[in-house]
């Protein structure tokens, strides 16, 4: 269901009659120049995308910072967190590689003792 079609669009006189806001005020609002906020926000997104895509999606939000700070840009640890999220990038944390008992045993394991370890009844 999408809600920008016309038949859910109200015209801008009635909208900021609602808002109490006047005509003039709004098109001076959205003709405004982007601001320096979001100029630097626009300005660190590639950024990001290019030290996520050079971990191979792996990095989080801290070590993007880190790497952003290598580079010599500056950012705060949330701006960036924010901006990766705004961006739609999930890290990918692989599992650590852990061998069990099963995993060894598997394979052919050779008898160093060659020692004798079977018994005729429990307990011998």
């Amino acid at each position: 269901m999408r809600l920008d079609t016309a038949e859910y669009a109200h015209s801008v006189e009635f909208m900021c009659t609602r808002l109490d806001v006047s005509k003039s005020g709004y098109y001076d609002w959205r003709n405004r120049p982007e601001s320096a906020t979001a100029q630097r926000r626009n300005e660190l997104k590639p950024l990001i995308r290019q030290a996520f895509d050079m971990s191979d999606g792996t990095y989080g939000h801290r070590r993007i910072h880190a790497q952003l700070r290598r580079w010599g840009s500056t950012a705060g640890l949330e701006l960036v967190r924010w901006l990766m999220r705004e961006l739609g990038l999930e890290p990918c944390q692989p599992r650590p590689k852990r061998f069990g008992i099963t995993q060894a045993a598997a394979g052919e394991v050779p008898d160093l003792v060659q020692r004798e370890f079977t018994a005729e009844a429990p307990g011998e």
